[in-house]
């Protein structure tokens, strides 16, 4: 069974209320964060399928060029000659690259803004199938992903915070210890208004310690604005815990 609340003191209360009640113990856990992973720089690789046993084989051969996409989803291009693989097959190696891109090689999270260029490859007149070729294209993807420099993205929020003039520097000071940028100022009602950006794992309770710094008087709205990469050290230690789950 899974409880939602409004805000950690609403969770405080109901988790209170079942060990009081009915002595029911429960695990707490932060939100997930939905984290993205892409790609910096370009690669060129080869996927290939093939397997012979009793009667046909599977063989699919894919040429693609990995570079980084200008939209958020993938960007799949033909740019084939000579026919070295037959049209009838581009959807099967789309589709196996739109697969593959829901678990990157990072951490597992799903792949955006990535451009696939398919130049090449071959095909057998018996053994070649859309499955073998939709295979060959997630052996390129996975291959192209370590070769292009991965990296991992965070969610980065546009939080507005409104606050009396007594609390204004002290959660100035706040924003930019949670690595936020400040955009911008400005008086509103008698009140000071704090634009900025925030990446939203650091906004985890944000509301009680707004609440204790202003006196139950500050107040903030936040919405999703878009991706940015992760410092390297935070990277770093996000891989690290996906990869301990995996292996347990």
């Amino acid at each position: 069974m899974c409880l939602y609340g409004l805000g950690d003191v609403h969770i405080d209360v109901l988790v209170s209320k079942l060990k009081s009640r009915f002595g029911t113990t429960v695990d707490t856990a932060s939100p997930k964060v939905p984290y993205r992973e892409t790609i910096k720089k370009k690669a060129q690789v080869e996927g290939k399928h093939k397997k012979q046993s009793g009667g046909h084989g599977q063989y699919g051969d894919v040429h693609i060029r990995f570079s980084p996409g200008e939209t958020e989803g993938l960007t799949f291009e033909v740019s084939v000659v000579g026919g070295t693989v037959p049209k009838n097959f581009n959807p099967a190696v789309e589709k196996g690259l739109l697969e593959s891109m829901q678990k990157g090689v990072l951490a597992g999270y799903p792949v955006v803004y990535l451009k696939a260029d398919l130049y090449d490859g071959s095909y057998h007149p018996v053994d070649s199938s859309e499955m073998a070729f939709k295979i060959a294209g997630s052996l390129a993807f996975k291959d192209g992903m370590k070769k292009a420099n991965p990296v991992l993205l965070e969610p980065i929020m546009k939080v507005e915070i409104v606050t009396p003039e007594d609390y204004f520097g002290d959660l100035m000071g706040n924003v930019s210890s949670r690595r936020g940028t400040i955009l911008g100022t400005e008086d509103r009602n008698g009140s000071k208004v704090i634009d900025s950006y925030i990446p939203l794992s650091e906004m985890f309770g944000y509301a009680t310690e707004l609440r204790s710094r202003t006196q139950g008087r500050g107040q903030f709205t936040m919405q999703f604005d878009h991706f940015n990469e992760c410092p390297k050290s935070i990277a770093e230690k996000i891989v690290g815990e996906r990869s301990v789950k995996h292996d347990d």
